[in-house]
């Protein structure tokens, strides 16, 4: 392994500028490490080597001052399969959008492009990002660096293992109810979802409209904030983007927990919950209350009805946002059929798999006449229900602390054939995602198998500084 592959995002930014080693260098150390590595972890679906050496050339003939000004200007980097990237490859990990070449840049593309980022290639993910652990991949199984029996967590798999594996200095992934999160809990690394509507969706191929948001995943809590600073934004082509005066979140990062409240909820550490999940957290929250926290016991009673009003919500999202996949203007188009009617029924039989037909499946019934009212609207309003908590609980604490999923990384194969049983490995992350607010997930300890343990710090909309304060308090304890 490469010593350069060790470094952070703001180790190599002052390495770059005082010209220790070169883009082109520090490249190549990373395309070396995939091509190590990845055939056994297949955290890439697309490796577009030639032109990340070719815009590493650049920068290091410094053909774009602008860049070199920015902190991620040089630096390698890698890119979930749902978001846009012109001329290169798009696929969702579908055989629906298998031989897909955007024409354009999502938003958040066009944001690094700018500020000089290397982009490595694309990375896996379940299926139209419907899953948990990226077993629902149309190409291939993602696995997890810390052991390669175990899954990566999803749907944004790859984004946490390429960075968990050194085959990446940073990624982009989505999260939609924790498919950031939870995978980088499983893989030990730090992942952000930030507030919907602080980060352009444009370009973000839809999974479900009002949960999807996208985020960075790192090895650092610093890190993660570096890239948050550069991706944040208002964007005039996506509808659900906040016009505000977004802050720098690396300014006051190292400022500490000292004076705030910390809330504890109850609904978060009861049955299902793993004991050795459940002793990291606590540990966590006390490292907290020494370091100068007070810790708070809250109550979010309608938190058990969250799961649930998701996957109405985004299932039913779901069957909308995917009708447009037809075989007509462009994706998968199958061979041998006699009329329309045919063609549709067996391109989408074919070109979709069996998790994004069960889902679009489920939304399409809760969205029906006669159900509408009884799955659809009633899930909204446990949405309005579970806002009003987390709002009222703020009012008593800065943050909430609470595991990302029920237990450690578990083994490939294990829940596969049991929807049910993966679906309720989300009941920790999808209140985030119902409430629009924002969660950090940063590891706290070691579990079964010795892999990590994960914790989300989740505050208010727009309180990404706060969690990165606490982030990099608990991140650089005893240092």
């Amino acid at each position: 392994m490469s010593e350069l592959t060790q470094r952070t995002i703001y180790e190599h930014a002052e390495a770059l500028r005082k010209k220790e080693y070169s883009s082109v260098q520090l490249t190549q150390a990373y395309l070396e490490e995939i091509d190590r590595k990845d055939k056994t972890i297949g955290a890439y679906i697309t490796v577009t080597a030639e032109r990340a050496l070719e815009r590493a050339r650049n920068f290091d003939e410094e053909k774009d001052s602008v860049s070199k000004a920015s902190v991620l200007a040089g630096i390698p980097c890698a890119i979930k399969d749902n978001i846009c990237t012109k001329g290169i490859k798009t696929t969702c990990a579908s055989k629906m959008l298998g031989d897909y070449i955007p024409p354009y840049n999502a938003h958040v593309v066009e944001k690094l492009e700018k500020s000089g980022a290397i982009i490595l290639g694309k990375l896996n993910m379940d299926e139209f990002a419907m899953g948990s652990t990226t077993e629902n991949s149309a190409f291939k199984i993602c696995r997890n660096p810390l052991d390669t029996n175990r899954v990566p967590g999803g749907s944004s798999g790859g984004s946490a293992a390429s960075v968990a594996a050194k085959e990446a200095v940073y990624t982009l992934g989505s999260d939609t109810g924790g498919s950031i999160r939870q995978p980088a809990s499983f893989c030990g690394v730090v992942g952000m979802k930030p507030t919907y509507g602080s980060v352009s969706r444009y370009g973000l191929i839809a999974f479900a409209s009002s949960l999807d948001q996208i985020g960075p995943v790192t090895s650092t809590v610093l890190d993660n904030a570096l890239v948050l600073n550069t991706i944040v934004g208002y964007d005039r082509k996506d509808a659900t983007s906040i016009k505000r005066t977004y802050e720098d979140y690396t300014a006051d990062i190292r400022s500490g927990v000292k004076g705030m409240k910390i809330g504890i909820p109850s609904q978060f550490f009861g049955d299902g919950i793993s004991d050795d999940v459940k002793k990291a957290v606590l540990a966590a929250a006390e490292t907290y209350r020494t370091m100068g926290a007070e810790l708070v016991s809250v109550s979010m009673p309608s938190i058990d009805y969250a799961l649930s009003a998701y996957y109405v919500i985004s299932s039913a999202e779901a069957s909308s946002n995917l009708a447009r996949f037809d075989g007509i203007r462009y994706g998968y188009r199958c061979d041998g059929y006699d009329d329309i009617d045919e063609f549709y029924k067996k391109n989408r039989s074919e070109g979709f798999g069996t998790e994004v037909k069960k889902r679009i499946m489920l939304g399409t019934f809760a969205l029906s006449a006669g159900y509408y009212d009884a799955y659809y609207k009633k899930a909204l309003q446990v949405r309005s229900l579970i806002r009003k908590e987390f709002t009222e609980v703020f009012e008593k604490c800065n943050f909430i602390i609470s595991p990302v999923a029920p237990t450690v990384a578990y083994k490939i194969g294990e829940k596969v054939h049991d929807s049910l049983q993966m679906y309720m490995g989300d009941a920790y992350s999808v209140p985030v995602n119902i409430a629009g607010i924002p969660a950090l997930t940063l590891p706290c300890g070691l579990g079964e198998g010795n892999m990590p343990v994960g914790m989300q710090l989740i505050g208010p909309a727009f309180s990404e500084s706060i969690l990165y304060r606490a982030g990099y308090a608990f991140e650089n304890r005893g240092k």
